[in-house]
């Protein structure tokens, strides 16, 4: 086995053109690479403001493989603290989410630390006195992660102090959160209720890829999604009346391949990409006179016509979250290991928009990504299937050839055919260069 820690040049050789090494996805030295970094070097989602409405109130979560608290300071700001004592590393909270008032206690030694992390009281502190602890990390209190962006209500964080910034890192990325925002007519969300958590046996790039795989629908789906549209076709129901809000989410599963090349495809530099351009599967769903109207109150016709024209599939956000505007979703695909991956599948309230919306997007949650999906159960099968067929022996590489094209340059937006595999190669420059641009070697020595 290759020792990758401390050698860029073996890194750097996993990513090639237009084919990836096993071992990006196999590889527990390369997984604990990807934590200290890909994830530390990057602008990672943490959650929603929304879930965090009063001062004080936290939730718990993990930024990679670091355990965080988002919490509401004092001050109205969210901040993002390192989920540790200073003192002898005890977690602060274990709650899902919470209020902790105006400080957070340590269960073991009753250390107590304002919502911003900074030390606030220490019992019998007389017991420092004269020692050094006024020039130590733990008598500056709990952690912040290197820095903090919230984005119309979206949570970021980049674990290290220093690096990229977040709008030179996004970019017009953004514009998908942006439009998925102003789908409510009072221009913000709240998220509604927990998510779905779902345990996937697979690496965590496996999912990211497969939002934008747009040849795998009507192949993967066919035994769910397929079935579904058959026995519906033999039902009582006639062309010209309502369709079921359920087979209109399932149904478009199984647009042929025509469909998906001219649904398009748009990659922004480092990593960050969205299927659906020119339509998507979502393009299709009923809307009653009631959201129009209330568009129209809000952002005038003409703005409200091309809010809602706007119709992308899935965005990823490098590297690891996907959401739909359209439907108000977002995924989280937390790294738990090399083969293994917690999926997170929150959705959201349009604030000002009737609940049919909610109503629809809350069963596109449970029909498609729910662990009793009929769904999302094709994929895991798929996810699993290629983690243990990567252990084989016979081909070490894994192909992202579909229409590449000579010298392709990933440092400019670019829109194309819906069914390339572009994203895929685009997601794969950006995790070589921020895999390299913090290990022992400069990246351009390590590339050469």
């Amino acid at each position: 086995m290759s020792n990758y820690a401390g050698n860029p040049q073996a890194v750097a050789a996993l990513v090639r053109p237009n084919q990836v090494h096993r071992d990006v996805y196999v590889s527990e030295e390369i997984y604990r690479l990807e934590m200290k970094h890909l994830f530390a070097n990057t602008w990672v989602f943490v959650g929603h403001d929304s879930q965090t409405p009063n001062k004080g109130d936290y939730i718990t979560t993990q930024v990679a493989d670091q355990p965080v608290i988002m919490v509401r300071h004092s001050d109205g700001e969210v901040k993002v603290l390192y989920n540790r004592c200073p003192h002898k590393g005890t977690k602060i909270a274990i709650d899902r989410s919470g209020n902790t008032g105006k400080f957070f206690r340590c269960p073991y030694h009753a250390w107590s630390f304002k919502t911003d992390g900074c030390l606030l009281a220490i019992p019998l502190k007389k017991g420092y006195a004269q020692t050094d602890f006024g020039d130590t990390a733990a008598s500056r209190g709990m952690k912040s992660v290197g820095a903090v962006h919230n984005h119309r209500g979206f949570v970021f964080a980049r674990l290290a102090p220093e690096g990229i910034s977040f709008d030179e890192y996004f970019g017009d990325a953004m514009s998908s959160i942006d439009n998925m925002v102003d789908r409510a007519p009072e221009g913000r969300l709240e998220v509604a209720g927990p998510p779905l958590r779902y345990m996937h046996q697979c690496n965590w790039k496996m999912l990211v890829e497969n939002q934008t795989d747009a040849c795998h629908p009507m192949v993967a789906h066919e035994s769910s999604a397929g079935t579904a549209v058959r026995l519906f076709e033999e039902s009582d129901w006639k062309e010209g009346d309502p369709k079921p809000m359920a087979m209109e989410i399932i149904a478009p599963f199984m647009s042929p391949y025509e469909f998906f090349e001219g649904m398009g495809q748009r990659t922004w530099p480092n990593g960050h990409g969205h299927s659906g351009v020119a339509t998507s599967i979502h393009k299709e769903y009923a809307e009653e006179d009631e959201y129009g109207e209330a568009m129209n109150a809000a952002y005038g016709e003409e703005r409200a016509a091309e809010i809602l024209g706007e119709n992308r599939h899935n965005t990823v956000y490098f590297p690891n979250i996907m959401m739909k505007g359209p439907i108000q979703q977002l995924r989280n695909f937390i790294p738990l290991g090399p083969n293994k991956t917690l999926v997170e599948s929150w959705i959201y309230r349009l604030v000002g928009a009737p609940d049919y919306l909610l109503k629809r997007t809350a069963m596109y949650n449970r029909i498609i990504n729910a662990p009793t999906s009929i769904v999302g159960h094709d994929d895991l099968e798929m996810y699993e299937r290629a983690q243990e067929g990567l252990m084989t022996d016979g081909n070490e590489w894994v192909d992202l050839h579909r229409n590449a094209e000579e010298g392709e340059d990933f440092g400019h937006e670019w829109t194309g055919n819906g069914t390339s595999e572009r994203q895929m190669r685009n997601q794969f420059d950006a995790w070589k260069r921020f895999m390299l641009a913090t290990m022992d070697t400069p990246a351009q020595e390590a590339a050469e």
